[in-house]
């Protein structure tokens, strides 16, 4: 099974518990308190979601680290390429 047949067999299984929560077809008898709060449930779990991901994405982007080296060896090997390139009779 791949991530993503995982990924949608896990929100079908949610989305189908929530509609049956929603509709009260098991006949719970929750209270309408409990109804208000489960409605827009889909929606604050996508804004939590959401808001998980752009913290993390700007964490992981402060905390990127420069690899000099390697840039270093890039410029070099394109220095090289444009040499070779030129020796060719290509002109950049």
């Amino acid at each position: 099974m791949t991530k993503l047949e995982q990924w949608v067999s896990t929100l079908l299984v949610l989305m189908l518990v929530w509609l049956c929560l929603v509709q009260d077809l098991l006949n719970l008898g929750y209270s309408k308190k409990f109804h208000d709060v489960l409605v827009p449930l889909p929606v604050y779990l996508l804004v939590t979601a959401g808001s998980y991901t752009l913290g993390t994405l700007g964490f992981r982007l402060a905390n990127f680290n420069d690899c000099e080296e390697a840039a270093q060896e890039l410029f070099m090997q394109i220095q090289e390429a444009k040499a070779d390139l030129a020796s060719k009779g290509l002109t950049l």
